[in-house]
């Protein structure tokens, strides 16, 4: 079904920003922000059509939502809906893997072919290195090189995507056609992020355990947190409760995408969550209720290349910020995902936005600025100066 052209759906989100919905929405948790509301309300102001945030820190808790829920209606985003978390379950799949470690049913540096025997892997290749995104092995998603080339694997971007979004896919089908790919460089010797990585920690977990993934993410982690809006999407393919939209926009058709299967991820990009669980997650990652003190120091050691440990980004935001733990996420179009920590737990910042897409990504291309600016007035003392 079609949607209005672009510029009616430009005029209509016009229309419903100046009749009320550009002034961000506060929840009664905690005290009025006015740093955090105007940091919200810059995506909006930037073109993206709605953001939910929410902030844990020593001022209490915070959360916010500004823009619309949907294009030509009123209401704002919802400031704990669910959403699509994309790669954010990363983490989520390396705290499975290394709770299992901790278990002794499997050694982080023994050969994941060990385990995985049916897929004839490069016995190079070892558990830290999947995690870790060393392995080498090709990004079913496809892969893009230093020098401008593009090897395609599965549409999972653009105007391929758009008519495959409902489309399942399983574990296995994945791997193996990212096994039937040359790998991009010898195990070990570099780093490139690629999903094909966490789908087989995926299939590694459920060998281990005999049982599903989805099973494990509830039993292990999601359970004993009471995560209750959190779960691996798997081929489910609407959002529960409420929820904003997102678009993506081909020619002069803006289609919802608000519907779509994130199976094409599995275990690397394929999570449903809440602004609220992610902050409890995160929480709970960092402040060692998950995992044993050894294994989440081996999780935050962070790769030189991309400053990427095991399934967290650790990144440093200079004098008077300190570092933060994080892992944000965007399935394939529409949506993006937040989560960051301080080393405590005690400070986190979670969110999710949403936009009309394209195969150029429309106003996303402003979303690290913005991005940086929200995560600045959460953990940097007082206003961010410029770098010398």
């Amino acid at each position: 079904m079609k949607t209005p052209s672009s510029l009616a759906v430009v005029t209509a989100l016009a229309a419903t920003l100046l009749a009320g919905a550009s002034t961000p929405a506060a929840s009664a948790a905690g005290q009025d922000r006015p740093e955090l509301r105007k940091a919200i309300q810059a995506f909006v102001d930037a073109g993206f059509t709605g953001v939910q945030v929410r902030v844990h820190d020593q001022q209490g808790e915070w959360a916010g939502s500004a823009g619309v829920r949907k294009l030509g209606q009123s209401a704002k985003p919802p400031t704990n809906g669910s959403f699509w978390a994309g790669s954010v379950i990363k983490p989520f799949t390396a705290t499975l893997v290394l709770q299992l470690v901790a278990d002794g049913e499997i050694a982080l540096d023994a050969p994941v072919a060990g385990y995985l025997p049916e897929y004839e892997l490069d016995r190079r290749i070892t558990v830290r290195m999947l995690l870790q995104h060393t392995s080498g092995l090709f990004n079913y998603t496809g892969e893009y090189y230093d020098d401008g080339t593009v090897v395609p694997g599965i549409p999972a971007t653009g105007d391929a995507w758009l008519p495959n979004r409902f489309r399942s896919y399983q574990p296995e089908e994945l791997v193996r056609l990212a096994l039937s790919k040359p790998p991009r460089f010898e195990p070990g010797t570099d780093h490139n992020y690629s999903n094909t990585n966490y789908t087989l920690a995926l299939l590694l977990i459920e060998k281990v355990t005999g049982r599903p993934y989805a099973e494990q993410l509830q039993r292990r982690i999601l359970r004993p947190l009471g995560m209750s809006g959190t779960m691996a999407a798997g081929t489910r393919t609407r959002l529960p409760g409420p929820h904003a939209h997102g678009y993506y926009q081909k020619e002069d058709t803006v289609v919802d995408i608000s519907r779509q299967n994130l199976s094409l991820l599995a275990g690397a990009g394929d999570l449903i969550a809440t602004t609220q669980d992610l902050a409890t997650f995160s929480s709970a990652l960092n402040d060692g209720r998950l995992l044993p003190a050894a294994l989440l120091a081996e999780m935050r050691k962070p790769h030189p290349k991309m400053g990427y440990g095991l399934g967290l980004y650790v990144q440093d935001l200079g004098p008077g910020c300190g570092t933060v733990y994080q892992h944000n996420g965007s399935p394939p179009h529409g949506y993006g995902a937040l989560m960051y920590s301080s080393p405590d737990g005690r400070t986190t910042l979670t969110g999710s936005v949403t936009w009309v897409d394209s195969a150029t990504r429309g106003p996303a291309k402003d979303f690290q600025k913005l991005l940086n600016e929200l995560v600045q007035e959460v953990f940097c003392d007082g206003p961010a100066k410029p770098a010398p």
